[in-house]
């Protein structure tokens, strides 16, 4: 799918330039997967079958908790102001900092916009010798406001029922010949069809980590802590529309814009990072995906066509 250039933008920059770069509350979805301070170097991999021992990707090593934790605030806040009304942000984090940081957000949003959060188990095992291996990451999700974009019946979002529960409930057909249950709670009737499948919930197994740093798999680009497209497309495909901006500021190797240009979206990525940038770059033009690059970082205000 090609995007036109003028619907997409990507910027060099930190992420606190964007306030000034794009236009205030005109994103649908924001997905922020920023460092997780896990105090180390994150390098890349040159080659395939290589180690990820290449050019340092970003850095994630703070003074302190609290020096982290600010750092993030400034950004989160710029992250609300450019969400639409109906606009939902993804803050995807670990164990390390994921419970101040639900309480930073819980003051920029307020605590009744907090809409809920997914566990998403990228499958890789985990080891700790003093108790259980952190073997998850948690997003949190906000809304800037009361009606957020929210696709439950997408079917990236469903998964099929079980064979058992197909056989023993779903007995009924409709006009249009499709199977179905009915349910009757405190005395209202719920429709449930058996092709639409059961909502996902909250903990998300599905969407292997290794398909996107498996040096062997086409997804993989090198870059260090690449998320799978499965589980950006969902992501997307969750909280947005078609037609709708969607915004990370902190893009990587370039997943969601990837993903927000398959699905009929439109983009703003940012990233710091020169390899992220060059990744991203690379990734885009060989989807054949247009947009307008902006190097905030080192020039000002210069804007190249792609």
């Amino acid at each position: 799918m090609c995007t036109p250039a003028a619907d997409n933008v990507l910027v060099h920059g930190d992420a606190r330039t964007l306030g000034a770069t794009l236009a205030s509350a005109s994103f649908d979805l924001a997905y922020l997967d920023p460092p997780f301070k896990v105090e180390k170097s994150f390098g890349a991999r040159l080659t395939r079958g290589g180690r990820a021992s290449g050019p340092i990707a970003y850095e994630d090593t703070w003074p302190s908790l609290a020096a982290y934790l600010a750092w993030l605030e400034e950004r989160v806040a710029i992250v609300r102001d450019l969400l639409s009304a109906h606009g939902t942000m993804w803050l995807h984090l670990d164990a390390r900092a994921v419970h101040e940081a639900k309480v930073l957000c819980d003051r920029i949003f307020g605590k009744k916009c907090f809409r809920g959060e997914v566990i998403w188990v990228p499958g890789n095992g985990s080891k700790s010798r003093s108790g259980p291996g952190m073997g998850h990451q948690t997003l949190l999700l906000y809304a800037r406001g009361s009606d957020p974009v929210w696709n439950g019946k997408d079917p990236a979002l469903r998964a099929p029922f079980a064979a058992t529960s197909q056989s023993m409930h779903f007995t009924r057909t409709d006009e249009n010949g499709r199977r179905y249950r009915d349910r009757i709670v405190s005395g209202k009737t719920y429709r449930y069809y058996a092709d639409e499948g059961r909502a996902l919930g909250s903990v998300w197994t599905d969407c292997p980590a290794m398909t996107a740093n498996t040096p062997l798999r086409r997804e993989t680009t090198g870059y260090p802590t690449q998320k799978p497209l499965r589980l950006l497309d969902r992501i997307v495909r969750a909280s947005s529309s078609e037609g709708s901006h969607v915004l990370d500021p902190f893009c990587g190797s370039g997943t969601t814009l990837v993903a927000a240009a398959s699905t009929g979206r439109r983009f703003a990525g940012c990233d710091v990072g020169a390899l992220a940038i060059r990744t991203t770059r690379t990734r885009l033009d060989a989807a054949r995906v247009g947009y307008t690059f902006l190097d905030a970082l080192h020039v000002k205000h210069q804007l190249e066509r792609v």
